[in-house]
């Protein structure tokens, strides 16, 4: 291995940067591969286009006259693009995109053939793909999956392949996929918002949660990622000393962005528009190697598509630059890990963004309005949103003193909590002309005002309102969007419609205008919304035990997280918002618990190998050398012996204790491994795993670490920490 190791450095030295040349401009490249509505102008009949807007747009059917004029002009358009096949391209829940593709291709007998694609293969397909994770609702003998084509995202060319984006549902209809519940939701929380919307705007039709991700990663030299067996097999680092220099100095983060890995972000941001992705930001991030890229904000459900796409593409252009992109939320020790930013916010189809101030006390009404609710939302189901994010690789992040910590809360900044203070002491029922004026004029009036130096300056927080947008920090690297979308726009949703239905009760009960109205219902949801606020730091126990006697959920671990997704609250949630049934709830629950069951089971198997394997052979070699360096000491000073030999024989001793060290913990974590795999339960088998078998983990990793600060570097086996972070 250690030959590897330094085969890996030298190889990687060599390495230059990938020429990259850019001809054309960012606005003329964008979109060029995709389907998009300028596109079908030019290829869609007039019906065909009428037929596609309406489904984006209103949701309507598209029949299937329709369906086959589409293919048809798709399959025009991709075949003169050099396109050969086409597939389904959809998003199983195993947190990866999947692909079937399928030849235009078709026989028609006596030696000939045509390029053939219907409306039945855009519209349905059946992968069966029996494989993919189904959490019990798929029986053997109707196994089979369909994928459905989603026309609100546009089909788009990857290489020689037209790929359409699908939902993914099983034979009886439950989901499969990450697709299919955020559209339900989606759909909810533009009924729920629409409605409250007429409030103050009569004209708005339709209301669009828009999301803007920044997805942080790592670029490794892929010659050294390979020599780590680690690497390669959990996408992180299960031991190496930390760097003597690391991120202490801050001198990466915002730097001047290396050669190397620049050129590898402009061939990145290339196909980027080419595919329609609107990626706008660069930079490097805290840790060394860390970069992020963020952008522009876009409609959820093809902003979750676009991110899915983006880690796809990401991969294969950072091989073309002989790096290996790292999405893992901490694949490095000691140095910040990776998050997913996720930024959600409203917006009617009259241009109005819902968490935006406007110009008038009214539009500043209707911003409190989305403003309150949403935070008494989070305040509701803090423990189902903390659940959207849980993972096994995300638990490394959570409150490991970096932000944001596994406590949900809310930072809304102390311009605002003063507003909602004065917002509290509204008189209950009717205002007085008093009263209204000075609500009007000095509080919600000069929102605006307020929001102007409302800058955010808690970076701790998991869940944070940034100006015009809440912010979910909490989202890990590795993710789909589509899981934390899901659960934000249905609890949203949720808590809309109940707010609807306080408000109008106040109208025709209590003869309220209004306004008055909404007020009334605003203040007790600010009372009931007080413990979800915090503005502190989301470090220490001192937050912890504020955190508990508040009564806020702290799960720090992804088995213990989970148990909010089927609480009788959450079911019921998602029952009534037609997101999912109790059957697809408990399956993705069921999914999700042995998903983190098989990355840690993984993750032991790796850390034994290596600790027995690589590390303490290595170590064994090394304590021989010595070994024979303390006879051939006694041979020369034979009276001076003890003294000369004194540290040679101190080392012989530490390394001992090390190896011993590691097996004995190899042993434990094996035999707790074997306890774990005998339990049938798999919510207590994901306990075991997490409480026994995961802490052996640090304990082994420990004494690995230790010997590597011992053991000569010209043979120890692995590529050390300064190697990967700082070879540019």
């Amino acid at each position: 291995m250690s030959t590897l190791r330094f085969h890996a450095i030298k190889e990687s030295l060599k390495y230059k940067p990938v020429l990259v040349e850019e001809t054309e401009r960012r606005s003329d490249l964008f979109g060029k591969n995709v389907f998009n509505e300028n596109t079908m102008r030019h290829y869609l009949t007039k019906d065909a286009f009428i037929g596609v807007m309406n489904a984006i747009q209103f949701g309507k059917k598209i029949d299937r006259n329709i369906a086959d004029q589409v293919a048809s002009s798709m399959k025009d358009w991709a075949l003169s693009k050099g396109v050969t096949h086409y597939t389904h391209w959809f998003q199983p829940l195993t947190g990866s995109t999947a692909e079937k593709h399928d030849a235009f291709f078709e026989t028609i007998g006596e030696g000939m053939a045509v390029e053939k694609f219907g409306g039945n293969q855009l519209v349905q397909q059946e992968p069966d793909a029996s494989s993919f994770p189904h959490g019990g609702i798929r029986n053997t003998f109707e196994a089979r999956g369909y994928t459905a084509w989603d026309p609100t995202s546009p089909a788009f060319i990857y290489g020689t392949t037209l790929c359409i984006p699908t939902i993914f549902v099983a034979y009886t209809g439950e989901a499969l996929d990450y697709k299919t519940p955020l559209l339900r939701a989606l759909h909810a929380v533009d009924d729920a918002a629409t409605a409250i919307c007429k409030y103050f705007d009569k004209n708005v039709k339709k209301v669009t949660s828009s999301l803007g991700w920044e997805q942080e990663y790592f670029l490794i030299d892929k010659m050294m990622a390979a020599s780590r067996p680690d690497i390669t097999l959990t996408g992180r680092t299960l031991l190496g000393h930390s760097s003597a220099k690391g991120q202490q100095l801050d001198d990466h983060y915002f730097g001047s962005i290396p050669n190397r890995a620049l050129n590898f972000m402009r061939e990145l941001e290339t196909e980027c528009m080419l595919l329609g992705i609107p990626v706008k930001t660069r930079h490097n991030e805290v840790a060394p190697n860390q970069f992020e890229l963020a952008p522009i904000y876009e409609e959820a459900n093809l902003a979750v598509d676009h991110n899915a796409l983006l880690m796809d593409i990401m991969g294969r252009v950072a091989s073309r630059h002989n790096f290996k992109v790292l999405f893992h939320e901490k694949p490095f020790a000691g140095v910040n890990g990776s998050g997913k930013h996720n930024n959600w916010s409203l917006s009617t189809d009259t241009g109005v963004n819902l968490l935006a101030p406007g110009k008038t006390p009214m539009s500043n009404l209707q911003f409190l309005t989305f403003f309150i609710n949403t935070i008494k939302a989070v305040n509701t189901h803090e423990a189902l949103l903390r659940a959207a994010i849980a993972s096994a690789s995300n638990d490394h992040r959570l409150g490991a003193n970096e932000a944001p910590p596994a406590i949900i809360s809310v930072f809304i900044g102390e311009q605002l909590t003063k507003v909602l203070e004065e917002l509290e002491g509204v008189t209950k029922g009717k205002l007085s002309p008093k009263e209204k004026t000075e609500l009007k004029l000095n509080v919600v009036g000069k929102i605006p005002d307020v929001l102007l130096d409302n800058t955010d300056r808690n970076r701790t927080s998991p869940f944070a309102f940034t100006g015009n947008k809440f912010e979910f920090r909490a989202v890990g690297s590795t993710a789909n969007c589509g899981n934390p979308m899901t659960v934000l726009n249905t609890i949203v949703a949720k808590q809309l419609k109940d707010f609807k239905k306080e408000v109008d009760i106040l109208i025709a009960k209590k003869d309220l205008k209004k306004d008055e109205a909404v007020f009334n219902v605003l203040r007790e949801y600010i009372k009931a919304s007080r413990d979800i606020l915090f503005e502190g730091n989301g470090y220490g126990e001192s937050w912890e035990n504020e955190a508990k006697r508040r009564g806020l959920s702290n799960n720090k671990t992804t088995p213990e997280a989970l148990k909010a997704r089927i609480s009788k609250q959450s079911i019921a949630l998602f029952e009534e918002m037609d997101v999912m049934s109790k059957v697809e709830t408990e399956a993705r629950y069921e999914i999700e618990v042995e998903a983190y069951i098989m990355h840690i089971q993984i993750e032991s198997r790796v850390l034994g190998d290596i600790a027995r394997n690589h590390i303490v052979p290595t170590a064994v070699k090394y304590q021989n050398v010595l070994v024979e360096n303390v006879r051939g000491l006694k041979e020369i000073f034979e009276e001076k012996y003890n003294s000369v030999s004194k540290e040679q024989i101190n080392l012989i001793e530490e390394i001992s204790n090390h190896i011993a060290g590691i097996n004995a913990n190899v042993t434990k974590m094996i035999n707790a491994r074997k306890a774990a795999n005998d339990i049938q339960d798999i919510e207590k088998k994901a306990h075991a795993y997490c409480n026994n078998v995961k802490p052996l983990f640090d304990d082994i990793r420990y004494h690995c670490d230790k010997l590597e600060l011992l053991v000569d570097d010209e043979i120890w086996p692995l590529t050390k920490y300064r190697e990967m972070l700082f070879t540019r």
